[in-house]
């Protein structure tokens, strides 16, 4: 599993990040740490734009699901 920590940083830094690792990653878990309140719409459209679902895990983490 691969792991973000993006607390403190504003959108869109966490989605780019987020982005960055699914891109570079694979199909791997992905999970990530994110403060900013935009951050679960913007991981979402970025989990769902690979074809992914997010699952939030608690209030600021949140979890990308290996795919295939």
């Amino acid at each position: 599993m691969i792991e973000i920590d993006a607390r403190g940083m504003r959108c869109p830094w966490p989605a780019i990040r987020l982005a960055r690792a699914l891109r570079e990653h694979g199909t791997a878990e992905v999970a990530i740490l994110a403060d900013d309140p935009a951050a679960p719409r913007e991981l979402a459209a970025v989990a769902a734009a690979a074809g992914r679902a997010l699952v939030t895990d608690s209030e600021m983490r949140f979890r990308v699901e290996a795919s295939g």
